[in-house]
Parts: structure tokens; sequence; C-alpha cells
């Protein structure tokens, strides 16, 4: 062991002939309450970017494949289900990657009862959609049903259209489609959902993409697009542009009319994903404003041990200790400020964000943010790198303050009272 660490571990912090030293525990409070901020920045951050990203990809097919024609209408921009399955189930290498495909449609709707009305956008799903999360989100009833014998009007509601036209489950609503002439269906709603993702909630129902079909007087094959989602979100641009040449391939080879378009999730909701970026920078803001902070305390901090342990100085270089050797021995002492600080705010921050993962104390609006509850995500590596990056900061702002101790002379400080 060094013979400065060694030193530097004997020596406590603060006036020895005194139990504490104020100024000492007030920089340590400091530390600790910017280190807790800055786990809490971090785990909540993530916690929004993990929860976001997690719905936006859930209610949102990862690919859409659409049909590349320009154009507004319905018939021009349709695409056939078949060509696309085929295509792609066609490709050994692609299709392990594939976890779900549907054919879906979408149609603006007005759902109207005795007293009310209200717009919304009718999504239709075949067979092979994941339901899996709108599974999850259900409060009553069960998702739309693909059997023979199944009625092709049921739909998915959420919670905050049933509750404005005060629908439940088993009620029937009538659904209007506003094309050159206006079309009715009397639509049966069999599930209430709640994901708390306003934007989605608000605006859309789910339900059997025939209904659509029928409206549009589409055969059974044809939709708006094939949604497609893959096992793993990691590299979709690598995912898209896969789809995208084995459709082109199966197009030129097979004679196909349609050339197709890929779009990311990222690309269609490209506003939310802005956001999140932008909270990354948030994170940024605050970690540099707590750790000004926190120099300038450790730096408070490290002059008041050099001031209390004076006559210490004077007696090492009474000794022959350098200044550099002296220096060395006060940045080590006020290290074991900063590890303290770290392990009590580790403690703290962690405990807070346990404690907030577990039992959602602190609660949201869920219009404004699209959760209920602050989310917290903990990451191993992203706090250890945090702790490594706090004692390597405060390691290199101690290096300027401590030539102070070039400045002490023996001859004065071993008078000093």
């Amino acid at each position: 062991m060094r013979n400065e660490i060694f030193i530097a571990q004997r020596l406590k912090l603060g006036d020895s002939h005194k139990k504490g030293s104020p100024s000492i525990t007030i920089a340590l409070v400091g530390i600790v309450l910017a280190i807790v901020i800055m786990i809490l920045s971090i785990v909540i951050v993530m916690g929004f970017k993990k929860e976001i990203t997690h719905k936006l990809y859930s209610l949102n097919p990862h690919l859409k494949v659409t049909n590349a024609a320009l154009g507004i209408d319905d018939n021009i921009s349709t695409v056939d289900g078949r060509e696309v399955f085929s295509s792609l189930l066609a490709d050994s290498t692609l299709m392990p990657q594939i976890h779900s495909m549907s054919l879906m449609a979408e149609k603006p709707a007005i759902l109207k009862t005795e007293s009310d009305f209200n717009a919304v956008i009718y999504q239709g799903v075949d067979d092979g959609f994941d339901w899996s999360y709108l599974q999850s989100c259900l409060v009553d009833g069960r998702v739309p049903s693909y059997s023979d014998t199944a009625n092709v009007n049921e739909i998915l509601m959420s919670r905050i259209v049933a509750d404005k036209l005060q629908l439940h489950v088993g009620d029937r609503v009538f659904t209007y489609f506003i094309d050159n002439k206006v079309k009715v269906r009397r639509s049966v709603i069999v599930g209430v959902y709640s994901s708390d993702f306003d934007n989605f909630d608000k605006y859309n129902i789910v339900g059997n993409i025939a209904a659509l079909q029928s409206v549009n007087g589409w055969s059974d094959n044809m939709g708006n697009y094939v949604g497609v989602n893959m096992t793993s979100t990691d590299e979709l641009g690598k995912a898209s542009y896969a789809v995208y040449g084995t459709l082109a391939a199966a197009t030129y080879s097979r004679g196909y009319n349609t050339l197709h378009r890929v779009t990311e999730v990222k690309q269609s909701n490209q506003a939310y994903f802005t956001w999140l970026d932008m909270l990354d920078m948030n994170v940024v803001i605050i970690i540099v404003l707590m750790v000004i902070v926190s120099g300038f305390t450790l730096i408070s901090a490290m002059l008041m041990i050099v001031l209390e342990r004076i006559r210490t100085i004077g007696l090492l270089k009474a000794l022959g200790a350098g200044n550099g050797y002296v220096r060395r021995i006060f940045i080590y002492l006020t290290l074991k400020l900063i590890v303290r600080a770290i392990v009590l705010g580790n403690i703290i921050g962690i405990g807070l964000a346990l404690l907030q993962q577990h039992l959602h104390i602190v609660k949201l609006n869920p219009d404004a943010y699209n959760m209920p509850y602050v989310p917290i995500e903990i990451s191993i590596p992203a706090l250890l790198l945090l702790n490594v990056g706090i004692v390597v900061v405060a390691y290199l702002t101690l290096l300027a303050p401590s030539h102070i101790i070039s400045t002490i002379k023996p001859a004065s400080t071993m008078k000093f009272e």
C-alpha cells in the first residue's frame, strides 16, 4: 500500500478533537443529495423511455408494408395480403426473425348512441394479429373472436370512449362510415381496454378486418397495410431493408403489380421518439449541474479539511515530505468523503427507486404522461458508470485546489492554533 493512502486512512475527517465538523457534515449531505438526484434522474428517464417505447411497439406494428403508389383513395392504397404473406413465408432466412404478421385496415368512423357520438379510427385486423398486449390492458370482457361462427362486427373499445358514450361490454352501437355515401354497421362491444396511452385510447377501436372489407367492397385478402412484428426490435432498420428486399424480389420474379413500401414504427411515430431522445439531454443537463454543485461543495470541504489539519501538514513537511506527497494524502483523505457520499447516495437513491418501482407511490396524470405513475428502470451498468464517473471527476476536481498545500510553510504552521 502506498504511504499516502495509508496515512490518509489513519487520518479522520475533520478535527480529531471534535466529534464531527459541521462543514464536513454539510458537504457530505450536499454531495449525497446530488448523487441521489442523479440516480433518480437516470432511473426515471430510463423508465419513461422503456415504458413509452414498449407501448409504441405494442400498439403499432414494428414494420408497415404499404402500397408504394401515392393516393388518398382506399382502393389505390390497398395491399394484397396473400402476396405479402407468401413472399415473406418463402424467405427461410427472414421468417425466423418474424414474430407475427397481420393484414390490417383503418377507416374513420363515428360511433353513435341515442344521446352522444364520438369520432374514432376503426382498426380492422385479421386472425394473425398479436393480441397479447391489448389482452394485458383489458379491464372488462375479451378480445374479438375469429372463429367461423364469430360476429365480424365485434369490437374492442377503450375505456375512455366507453365512459364517454356510457357503453359497456355486451352493448351494441351504430358505427357510421362516411365515403361517397354513409354506410352503417351495428358493432358489438366484446371488450374494454385501457393502455393509458391517450393518443391511442381516445381514437382507436379494434375489430375484425372483415367488417372494413365489407364496407369498402374489398375481397377478403385486401387491406391498407400488412403489419409485421419482429422477434427483436434492436435492429428494425436492417429488418426493414430485409423485408423490402424480399418483397421487391418477389414482385419482380412473380410478376406482382404492387410495389411495396416498408415503414418502421419510429418513422410513423417520430414525434414520440424525438421526445424520448430529448429526455436524454435533460438527464445530461441535470448531471452536469449536479456535478458542478458537488464540485464546489467538494472544493470547500477540502479547504476545510486542510485548514483543520494545517499543523499535520506542517509536521509532515518538517519531516521531509514534499508538496506532492502531502497533496496526495489530502486528496485521498477528501476522497474518503466521496466514498461515504457514494455509499449513502446509492443506498438512498436506489432505495427510493425500488420503493417507487414496486409500490408506485408517485402518481402521474395519464392524460399528460401516458402512464399512471412514475416508471423506474434500474440499470446496473448505468449506475456503475455513474459512480465510477463521480470518483474520477471528484479526483480531477481536487487536483487544482490541493495546490494550496504548497503555500503552507512548516515554520508558521508549527505555531498555528
